[in-house]
């Protein structure tokens, strides 16, 4: 290929560049159609297409990955009469823009992405809406997380995007403004009056739990929470 592309390897974070030339939305096609390409996550944005291997994930990675579903799944049932549906990992395409699989992605109401049989397996966001929210893990990729995919990610026009640091234990929330930017936030929006310094302390509790316990702990402070 003679694209400008990125490769991020989630061991040891190496960046190699093309220089002089861009990636298309070929390009893009290309790694996403081929079948040895499962394991591998995909962004691209315009002209820049970032791959990033994801067949080996650490243990601490996976703990977060996997308490997060939880975390929502238990939000969400104190609010019973709220549709939601999950769908990280699933790629989000605005053909021949953009492109991105986040690791979190919730849908909050009733238009949802469903696929039928014959359908392609991807979101296409000229037939849906947008998420409300989506998330990275950041394990070692925090830089890319908190600028390409950041930036990404608000020209996608996604109201709310989380950055959970794998290292640091702690979410770096945002919300999309009217000037199409992203500013930090202390209550989320999609998980409407959901401080995020809670998020910050269940993940704080892994340095000495297991994420199954973290999430029974956090069930127990959004029991009295105020929220609308």
């Amino acid at each position: 290929m003679t694209a400008s592309i990125s490769r991020v390897i989630q061991t040891d974070i190496t960046t190699t560049t093309s220089q002089g030339q861009t990636a298309t939305w070929e390009d893009y096609l290309a790694y996403r159609d081929d079948p040895k390409n499962d394991n591998i996550g995909l962004c691209f944005n315009c002209d820049r297409l970032l791959v990033i291997d994801i067949a080996r994930e650490g243990i601490n990675h996976a703990i977060i990955n996997n308490l997060f579903p939880m975390l929502f799944a238990i939000w969400f049932s104190k609010k019973s009469e709220q549709i939601f549906s999950l769908l990280g990992g699933c790629l989000l395409e605005k053909p021949k823009k953009q492109a991105a699989s986040p690791d979190l992605m919730v849908y909050v109401g009733s238009e949802y992405p469903t696929w039928q049989a014959g359908e392609r397996r991807y979101i296409n966001l000229e037939q849906w809406r947008v998420p409300n929210l989506v998330g990275e893990i950041a394990d070692t990729t925090l830089t890319i997380d908190l600028d390409e995919k950041k930036c990404l990610y608000a020209d996608l026009g996604i109201p709310e995007y989380w950055v959970v640091d794998v290292k640091g234990l702690r979410v770096f929330a945002f919300q999309l403004q009217s000037n199409g930017k992203y500013q930090e936030c202390e209550t989320s929006l999609a998980l409407s009056g959901l401080p995020i310094s809670l998020l910050n302390q269940t993940l704080e509790r892994l340095n000495a739990e297991t994420n199954g316990s973290a999430a029974m702990w956090f069930s127990q402070q959004i029991a009295s929470l105020k929220t609308e």
